[in-house]
């Protein structure tokens, strides 16, 4: 026997996406249903980025999570390139008339929307397996997913798709009507967690001859740092010891004497890739995050991406329900593609010109080198870095 749910937007994936849709949604009086496969604790337990875009910021105080962001997150209006040991500070404030960054943890934005989700009686239903999508090109999509013995259909009129890039939502749509562009990148990010003051007030990003490393933070006692290694290193080929020699190697002398180093509470190793997939709309079926694009953590448009995504589902939905005007969903792949490619620009960019390329000719290393001399000696280049790194608008 099948348990049947009917509701107006079936969102798969409770990630910050999926939570942050459906909060905004239920604002307004849109009925909706989250499918999770993991736990909530699982979810939690993610390490993801932590800088946040104007635009990302506002968006969570129209959806009333703000609150605890506003309180400890902190505001960066600035943040350091290290140039082979020659520090400059790019002014995002300065730059952009007064906007700024705002840098907290993914794990505390998706807790809060967690608990914002809950205290509205938020239909978010955890260890939902075996999604499948129905009728996705149809006036009747549903969605079926089965918890232990027992298989529940959700019948609705959208499907939203922010189960990220494994997920099930993508796969749905035919091989001959999605176009998917990729570019791996030949190195990873050993990034470690630390119960550490962090070494600087802003971000640093370091392009030295060893190679990339960014020192980033989540609050005044809790660290995050980065070191560009290959891909065919392992986390096991990494002792904390020999992660915080080569950090200090690839930091100005002043700045490494004071770092403040400690056992980490997390060491991973990501590899950099950009993705990205077309059209983000199949019928009733909507793509947001990474379920149809992928950023390299260098420009920090990862999550902020997904956001701006968001940001037109949500509105597209509002005209619909509210006003009976369908034409924002109709033009969503449109313009949410538009922004998704200047994201992968601007990602591209930072990544190219401060990380160490193997096997990088002569030539290019050259036109690398000038790049950053260029940037770093421009007001206009600086502009144009501060207006994309604080965000585009939406």
């Amino acid at each position: 026997m099948t348990n049947t749910i009917k509701t107006k937007v079936g969102i798969i994936g409770g990630g910050p996406s999926g939570l942050m849709l459906s909060q905004l949604l239920d604002l307004k009086g849109i009925d909706n249903v989250v499918l999770e496969k993991h736990t909530r604790d699982y979810v939690l337990s993610r390490i993801r980025a932590g800088v946040l875009e104007h635009g990302f910021a506002e968006l969570m105080r129209e959806a009333q999570c703000g609150a605890r962001m506003d309180a400890e997150g902190e505001i960066h209006e600035g943040f350091f390139i290290n140039d082979n040991g020659k520090m400059h500070r790019v002014d995002l404030a300065g730059h952009t008339g007064g906007n700024s960054v705002v840098v907290y943890g993914q794990t505390e934005l998706t807790r809060d929307l967690y608990d914002a989700r809950e205290k509205m009686g938020g239909n978010v239903i955890h260890e939902a397996l075996d999604v499948a999508i129905h009728g996705a090109d149809s006036d009747s999509p549903a969605l079926t997913y089965r918890q232990g013995d027992e298989t529940f259909r959700v019948e609705c009129d959208f499907i939203i798709g922010a189960d990220g890039f494994h997920g099930v939502s993508r796969k749905s749509i035919p091989r001959d009507v999605l176009k998917e562009y990729e570019k791996i990148y030949p190195f990873g990010w050993l990034g470690v967690l630390s119960r550490t003051k962090p070494v600087s007030p802003e971000l640093i990003y370091s392009r030295t001859e060893r190679g990339f490393s960014l020192c980033s933070l989540r609050s005044q006692v809790l660290s995050r740092y980065y070191i560009q290694v290959p891909l065919t290193d392992s986390v096991e080929d990494w002792s904390d010891e020999a992660f915080w020699d080569e950090l200090k190697r690839r930091l100005p002398d002043d700045v490494a004497a004071g770092l403040e180093t400690g056992p980490s509470i997390e060491k991973s190793i990501a590899p950099l890739r950009s993705f990205v997939a077309e059209p983000m709309r199949w019928g009733n079926l909507f793509l947001a995050g990474d379920a149809a694009h992928i950023v390299p953590p260098t420009g920090a448009r990862g999550l902020n991406s997904a956001a701006s995504d968001i940001y037109y589902l949500y509105h597209g939905m509002i005209a619909h329900y509210l006003d009976g005007d369908s034409s924002g969903l109709e033009t969503y792949s449109a313009k949410a593609l538009a922004r998704v490619w200047k994201a992968q620009r601007f990602s591209w960019w930072m990544t190219t010109m401060l990380h160490n390329f193997p096997n990088h000719p002569d030539y290019d290393q050259k036109l690398q080198e000038v790049e950053l001399s260029y940037l770093l000696s421009s007001d206009a280049a600086m502009a144009s870095l501060a207006e994309n790194y604080v965000g585009l608008p939406f």
